[in-house]
């Protein structure tokens, strides 16, 4: 059965722990050009936009569901969005937990809404991650 509002309250198991490292966070800011100094050292914090790193892991769980019948060359990440509790520090060892929040069938595509939770490994919610997709449908 292809991806339909029947999914809606899908929930992924968490994603295996990730451990935020200062090189890491030093890679990232340098990829997305950002200097800023509070981006660097043993003490960093990561940019906001980060947690995509960390979340990537359980979109690919949704992608990779074959109830969902979604295939990823016909997918494009249309928005994205991060509600912080608090940043994400050198040190953190964290998990995300995805969960499909809508889905919309428009003519030829499937829009799907979903909210990645990110937390330490002992439950503290760092951030959540919430992010629309564009699922092309394949032609008849």
């Amino acid at each position: 059965m292809p991806i339909s509002t029947e999914h809606v309250g899908r929930n992924y198991p968490p994603t295996t722990p990730y451990q935020v490292s200062a090189a890491k966070i030093g890679e990232f800011a340098a990829a997305i050009g950002d200097p800023n100094p509070a981006y660097a050292g043993d003490e960093a914090t990561a940019p906001p936009t980060f947690a995509a790193v960390v979340v990537t892991q359980a979109w690919q769980g949704m992608f990779d569901d074959p109830e969902l019948g979604l295939a990823l060359h016909r997918i494009v990440h249309a928005e994205q969005r991060f509600s912080y509790q608090r940043p994400l520090r050198v040190g953190d060892r964290v998990v995300s937990t995805l969960t499909i929040e809508k889905v919309r069938a428009r003519d030829t595509a499937d829009f799907i809404t979903t909210s990645a939770r990110v937390e330490t490994v002992a439950g503290e919610l760092v951030c959540t991650a919430t992010a629309t997709f564009v699922h092309s449908k394949e032609a008849a």
